[in-house]
């Protein structure tokens, strides 16, 4: 994991724009996550939540606007160069392929520095927070559980070995123990040292474990604070809260 002093941004996007076709997706985005924090980022359907880690991790080019993580811009960088920097992304709907094995995936997830010893060294680590895919490990992956899938999806980001961690929509269809598991599983990795960016859908489940949040809206940030605040804001209320 990169040295960085705690507390200082490791992520700041300024005034970062992008767009689909002729959509304009993102609208100056300003947002920044300090070293050992988790923030949240909220909003509804199409706001652009997904899109902002798109962004950051490479999978789509800006049009505007620039993104530094540790102080070097990263927006003109392949996504392979940015894995390699410290960032790994964990995507909405897990992207799991159903004919490779858990081991496979965890395998793949370390290819940015793969090296045989340390890369079983790795997976052991992630077996001994994931105790089930340790007991799937020769399974193949379409055969697991939804919870399981989301499980390994998050164990293959973590073979990076990454100093900030995008989770898109962990929670997503998943029944309602599975999330709370998942949950637990998110705070003990922000509590074991790792930077996370999290987007999510459930706010009441966000907040409960963020530090701070951003609220988006039709491509734009429109909020931003500590997630207490966030929380007992009336229009987080109104809009997202059904308060």
């Amino acid at each position: 994991m990169p040295t960085w002093v705690r507390g200082l941004p490791v992520l700041r996007l300024t005034q970062v724009e992008a767009r689909y076709g002729k959509i304009d997706v993102l609208k100056k985005i300003d947002l920044e996550v300090r070293r050992g924090e988790l923030v949240t980022l909220l909003g509804a359907n199409g706001a652009g939540k997904s899109t902002t880690l798109r962004a950051i991790s490479g999978l789509i080019a800006p049009t505007g606007g620039k993104i530094e993580f540790m102080g070097r811009e990263i927006h003109r960088l392949k996504p392979q160069a940015i894995v390699g920097l410290g960032i790994a992304h964990c995507p909405e709907g897990r992207k799991i392929w159903p004919e490779m094995t858990v081991e496979e995936h965890l395998q793949m997830g370390a290819y940015s520095w793969y090296s045989g010893k340390k890369v079983r060294q790795e997976m052991d680590r992630i077996f001994g927070n994931f105790a089930v895919l340790k007991e799937r490990r020769r399974q193949m992956a379409g055969t697991l559980s939804g919870g399981e899938q989301q499980m390994l999806a998050i164990g293959r980001a973590l073979m990076a070995r990454p100093a900030l961690l995008l989770l898109d929509e962990p929670s997503l269809g998943l029944a309602p123990l599975m999330v709370e598991r998942t949950a637990a599983i998110i705070r003990d990795i922000h509590r074991g040292g790792t930077t996370v960016l999290l987007v999510e859908q459930n706010l009441h489940l966000a907040l409960r474990m963020a530090d701070r949040g951003y609220v988006m809206e039709i491509g734009r940030i429109v909020l931003s604070g500590a997630a207490g605040d966030l929380l007992g804001n009336e229009h987080v209320k109104k809009a997202y809260l059904g308060g």
